[in-house]
């Protein structure tokens, strides 16, 4: 069934049974990202998660169905998540949405898929599944999303300096959070003790490298390259440049690779995926892009993801081990990275 914003809100934050799955899908990747965090926070810490992919469901279609009706070896709360979902997923979402029972809550996230494709529409014309697309937001709609994430922090931020958020971060919903984020830390707000946002505060938070500067770290950790890491850390460190700098173009480079891979899935042609999804890249860049695509596939792209965001919030902390964790954390995923080159 087709859900609106509203409904599919309410899905999340309050599962009910009779909801077999949601379907999260569409171009703004981060959006449906930023929806699936709803289900994860209303589950609570202490609930078991179940991670599937597109590749496992197609050898094993019945598995999901038997995941979601489940109970948790600890008694704790359980939900499935599905990184990646594709065609191939359909005879598996299929058998759930038919099983006699299920239980457990499912998302799967499924990239820029039509609302045509069979996923689609096995989702949108069950009764017992929601779907939702997410789009990109315009530029009211994205000044107005920061202001709402502000608001959550206790951060009182006007309309001009959403704008300039929303301007700075192109329109993405995660990024956004990460910069309403690192200004609250920088002005102590909170819920209990909201406080102003400056444009002092973001022109401080905001100053570093450029996405052009950082481009060949950025390769070095998705394309594997340990040797050419360690040399951009060494260069970075010799400018006095933050790691904050580098974790946007990092995550900017990640969601690129995950709507590549997500298409490349689809078709089956990454010559498509890339005429498609990648027609930003730069010419001389597209090789690259294309390998780092093919190494971040399936729902590797998804823990790509998610890791990167960790590393920034890193970056925005006043407390713990800041800088030396996000080297650690950036050599690790250049090992994995290597290992799968």
């Amino acid at each position: 069934m087709k859900a609106n914003r509203a409904q599919i809100e309410k899905a999340l934050d309050a599962p009910s049974p009779e909801t077999r799955i949601v379907l999260l899908y569409g171009p703004d990747e981060a959006g449906s990202l930023a929806l699936l965090k709803r289900l994860e926070r209303a589950m609570g810490e202490g609930a078991e998660r179940i991670d599937l992919d597109g590749a496992t469901l197609k050898s094993d279609p019945a598995r999901l169905a038997d995941e979601a009706a489940s109970f948790s070896m600890f008694g704790d709360k359980r939900w499935v998540r599905v990184m990646g979902a594709g065609e191939e997923s359909v005879s598996a979402i299929a058998a759930l949405l038919e099983a006699p029972q299920a239980g457990n809550p499912v998302v799967a996230v499924a990239g820029a898929i039509k609302g045509t494709s069979k996923l689609a529409k096995l989702c949108l014309d069950s009764p017992h599944a929601l779907a939702f697309a997410s789009y990109a937001p315009d530029e009211r709609e994205a000044a107005q999303i920061a202001q709402a994430q502000a608001r959550e922090r206790g951060l009182r931020l006007s309309t001009e300096l959403a704008r300039r958020i929303a301007d700075l971060c192109g329109n993405d919903r995660a990024l956004m959070a990460g910069e309403v984020e690192k200004i609250a830390l920088y002005l102590d707000a909170t819920p209990e003790h909201p406080a102003e946002a400056t444009a002092e505060a973001l022109d401080a938070l905001s100053a570093g490298a450029s996405e052009s500067d950082v481009g060949p770290l950025v390769n070095a950790v998705l394309g594997g390259d340990a040797a050419a890491l360690h040399h951009e850390l060494a260069q970075l460190q010799a400018s006095a440049t933050p790691l904050a700098s580098v974790t946007r173009p990092l995550l900017n480079r990640a969601l690129l690779v995950a709507q590549i891979g997500a298409a490349f899935e689809r078709s089956g042609s990454m010559d498509k995926a890339m005429e498609t999804e990648g027609k930003a890249v730069f010419w001389k860049e597209k090789g690259t892009v294309q390998k780092q695509a093919r190494i971040w596939s399936g729902d590797k792209a998804g823990r790509l993801i998610e890791r990167l965001l960790e590393a920034e919030r890193l970056t925005r902390s006043s407390t713990g081990p800041g800088d030396a964790a996000v080297r650690q954390e950036l050599l690790t995923i250049t090992r994995q990275a290597a290992r799968s080159r």
